[in-house]
């Protein structure tokens, strides 16, 4: 249920938006009301938890693949 006070407040502040800031403005409050989720949930990174032994896990740390980019 939208509070009619600030549907029309909102309103009135896109009105003095330029278009790019009125498409922020849809990406934010879109983003308030996705329901989607934003990575991996803590399920799926505990699956991995104990996936990588000390010595796996120190080797390669420090190099990056600039091929993979």
């Amino acid at each position: 249920m939208v509070l009619p006070a600030v549907k029309d407040q909102i309103l009135q502040d896109l009105d003095q938006l330029s278009p790019e800031q009125q498409k922020q403005a849809a990406e934010l409050v879109h983003g308030l009301v996705s329901r989607l989720p934003k990575g991996a949930s803590v399920e799926d990174l505990m699956q991995l938890a104990g996936s990588l032994d000390d010595q796996s896990a120190r080797e390669g740390c420090e190099r990056v693949d600039l091929d993979e980019w």
